[in-house]
């Protein structure tokens, strides 16, 4: 549930610095209050979710975007980890990458993934599409109360 004044907190695993930037600007403009973390590997991503080693002391995030194609360890590990976790499991995940295919979609959804979107090549587009995720997921979904 997001509560005015309070920002929500947001954990970005995307180990491509242009994305990141994009997503950053995106979110910098938003109307909602957020806190953007970014983790550039799977491994990082688990131990902000654990507040372990130099995320000791993370908040908890209310959404969670994951990129499927990191490195040190697969999101489709880290998405398997994240809903297989009692205390994880109820943070929505929204798939962001660049993979289309549809055995990549299918698996994503068959580990409890709460979307999947593809990010788009083209630059307008892809801020479009990251501006769509924060009106939708940010404004208009109610989030689970940590």
């Amino acid at each position: 549930m997001v509560i005015i004044g309070k920002p929500v907190e947001i954990l970005l695993v995307e180990d491509n610095k242009g994305d990141v930037g994009l997503i950053e600007e995106v979110f910098e403009e938003a109307k909602i209050k957020n806190s953007l973390h970014v983790a550039e590997d799977g491994e990082e991503a688990m131990l902000y979710l654990h507040a372990e080693g130099k995320f000791s002391g993370s908040r908890r995030p209310d959404i969670i975007l994951l990129d499927l194609n990191l490195p040190k360890k697969d999101g489709r590990e880290v998405l398997r980890e994240i809903k297989e976790d009692i205390n994880l499991k109820n943070i929505p995940v929204i798939i962001l990458t660049s993979s289309s295919a549809e055995n990549d979609i299918t698996r994503a959804y068959e580990l409890h993934a709460n979307a999947y979107v593809t990010k788009p090549l083209d630059f307008d587009q892809f801020i479009k599409v990251v501006g769509s995720i924060e009106s939708f997921w940010l404004e208009i979904v109610k989030l689970p109360s940590k």
